[in-house]
């Protein structure tokens, strides 16, 4: 890396690793950025507590650089970089890619979050998720004063979830509850939530906003 290189930080979704994200790091490098692929336990800990695990790592790759700093999430990863920038933003913040991320929440969480076998596997987090969130995680997504490009896919491989979701969807976030108030852009792909993050418009989006600021049209 060289200081004038733009780095950035890639944070997964939940219940997912650092190797979901393999394509688009590869993709990234080859566009000459420089990553930062963090692996995180989504399943144990909540938001605030994933900002503090993930702050060292991103306080390393953020010292004395020139050029800027930027993030990708996909689905809670992007939930996880509000948050984290609301605490601890850069001096050199660049842009910021959500694919998938529930900024609105979920109406699955809405549904599942008293379910027991929901809350053993989906942790602290998962109760963070839903709609109508409690006072203390809303304070935890300040107005965004940053860029923001927001994917968001209108394709379903999972029939029962598709239920309780209103159309458009992906399978697990309504193409209405990705956006955000003060968002730079917003593109809807033909893809399902999983497969967001390795999809090849996705990744030709991410790169086109990252540098531009805008989705290609």
């Amino acid at each position: 890396m060289t200081d004038g290189q733009d780095r950035v930080v890639l944070l997964h979704g939940h219940s997912r690793t650092a190797l979901s994200f393999r394509k688009m790091q590869a993709a990234l490098e080859a566009a000459g950025f420089a990553t930062l692929n963090i692996d995180y336990p989504s399943r144990h800990h909540a938001l605030e507590a994933l900002a503090e695990h993930i702050h060292p790592a991103v306080t390393q790759l953020a010292a004395g650089i020139e050029g800027q700093l930027h993030f990708v999430g996909h689905s809670m990863g992007g939930l996880l970089a509000r948050v984290y920038l609301a605490r601890y933003r850069p001096q050199h913040l660049g842009r910021v890619v959500m694919l998938g991320t529930p900024n609105g929440g979920s109406e699955i969480a809405d549904r599942l979050k008293n379910v027991s076998l929901y809350r053993a596997w989906f942790g602290p987090a998962g109760a963070q998720l839903v709609t109508r969130r409690e006072a203390a995680t809303d304070a935890l997504f300040p107005p965004v004063d940053y860029p923001v490009g927001i994917i968001a896919g209108n394709q379903s491989i999972d029939p029962i979830s598709s239920l309780f979701l209103p159309k458009p969807h992906d399978g697990r976030v309504s193409v209405e509850n990705t956006k955000l108030d003060g968002m730079a852009d917003h593109i809807v792909i033909g893809a399902s939530h999983p497969w967001l993050l390795g999809n090849r418009v996705a990744i030709a989006q991410t790169i086109a906003f990252l540098r531009n600021g805008r989705f290609s049209r």
